[in-house]
């Protein structure tokens, strides 16, 4: 038997069909699903802060191999963001998610928070965006208190960036201070700095290891809850320079314990890829708000459990993210830097950009097999919002990779 095609679609309301590679490569029958019944809010999102962390589009001609500067597709860029301000989330921008410091270059980076500031202004969508140091020469850093103050003058400049642009700042973790720093009060001098400077309240976001291995020991110590004592410690210290915390560790126990000691006044913005539905939903007495990198892939479902949880219905509310779950699990297992390839072809799969395509050539970051699943999961979930349109890409890729279905 010979399978002449990889997709078949018969009419305008039947789901169209694709073959797949099965575990041993032999192609298997797959019937894509319908959409889920998203909904775009008719008022502003209001039971919890949510923000998206978006990527960017590369310029399709453009070189974007690693190392080389980052080339730019900014219609397709600013339209993904535009797209998730109509579902009512608000945008978290020159993030990880954004490939700082995995392709995205600083003179890209500040390219993208002024255009995406003006973008959000005329949009009337919350921005936020990442205020970093990753404009520095690490070879060249000086060791000692030297570096240090080099670190914080490279926050203030990007913290002028961010500002002038109309956006929240969040300051974000530094690749330049996790290796400078000698100890504790090296982390409290830069941060007890630039929060006493800041003219409105900042979010701190602390990265983990599985998204950034060079983050390792950061406030000072590989110990979790030693290193944790001191993030709190600051918290407490600077409540009023601090709008809320994004933690990005991957553990629901340690968010939920930091989340009970922190200031009032004070958010815990999940940062849990894994487990945002029961951070969010939270236990009665206290929840977590969001600023997450699967929003960028799931917002339509995202938005829609956020507008049930905003009439009262939690129940619905706490179905849809878990229905979200397995597929945010997939993109984000290890080695779980690799995500933003996830974010990308989904992106792709639903006609966001062009091409399957990423700055520093990230597209590679994933496996065929990985990409495969996550169309399947993603099918499930209902966030193949043109089917037939995913149906096709995915062919196309399986093509491109040397994979037809036929024996």
């Amino acid at each position: 038997m010979t399978l002449t095609t990889q997709v078949s679609i018969t009419n305008a309301t039947t789901a169209p069909t694709v073959y797949l590679p099965a575990k041993d490569g032999a192609p298997e029958e797959y019937r894509l699903s319908t959409p889920g019944p998203w909904t775009r809010p008719v008022r502003p999102i209001a039971s919890r802060i949510a923000y998206a962390a978006a990527h960017v589009v590369p310029m399709a001609w453009a070189d974007n191999s690693p190392g080389a500067p980052a080339v730019i597709d900014w219609d397709s860029t600013l339209a993904y963001r535009h797209e998730l301000w109509s579902y009512g989330l608000g945008v978290a921008d020159a993030m990880d998610t954004a490939q700082r410091g995995m392709g995205l270059d600083w003179a890209a980076t500040r390219e993208l928070i002024t255009r995406s500031g003006a973008e959000a202004k005329a949009a009337g969508g919350a921005i936020a965006c990442g205020a970093g140091t990753d404009q520095l020469d690490l070879a060249g850093l000086p060791a000692g208190q030297a570096g240090i103050t080099a670190i914080i003058d490279a926050y203030r400049e990007q913290i002028e960036v961010v500002t002038s642009a109309g956006a929240n700042v969040i300051l974000m973790a530094s690749r330049a201070l996790a290796r400078t720093a000698t100890g504790v009060q090296d982390y409290l001098r830069v941060y007890e700095t630039l929060l006493d400077e800041v003219d409105s309240p900042v979010i701190l976001h602390w990265l983990g290891t599985m998204f950034d291995p060079a983050l390792q020991g950061y406030w000072g110590s590989d110990d979790i809850p030693s290193a944790t004592k001191v993030f709190a410690d600051l918290l407490q210290a600077k409540a009023a320079k601090i709008d809320g915390v994004k933690v990005s560790l991957l553990d629901a126990d340690h968010e939920i314990a930091l989340r009970r000691g922190l200031p009032a006044g004070v958010r815990l913005y999940t940062g849990d890829d894994f487990n945002y539905p029961e951070l969010i939903l939270g236990d009665g007495t206290h929840h977590s708000d969001a600023l997450l990198g699967i929003f960028a892939a799931i917002y339509p479902a995202a938005s829609t459990a956020l507008q049930a949880l905003d009439a009262g219905d939690a129940h619905r509310a706490r179905a849809i993210l878990d229905s979200t779950q397995e597929l945010g699990r997939h993109i984000f297992s290890a080695p779980t830097l690799y995500y933003k390839t996830g974010i990308a072809f989904l992106s792709w799969l639903n006609g966001q950009q062009p091409g399957f395509t990423m700055v520093g050539g990230l597209q590679c970051g994933r496996s065929l097999p990985h990409l495969v699943e996550t169309f399947r999961l993603a099918d499930r979930s209902g966030l193949l919002t043109d089917p037939d349109l995913a149906a096709r890409r995915l062919s196309d890729l399986l093509s491109v990779h040397g994979w037809r279905a036929g024996s």
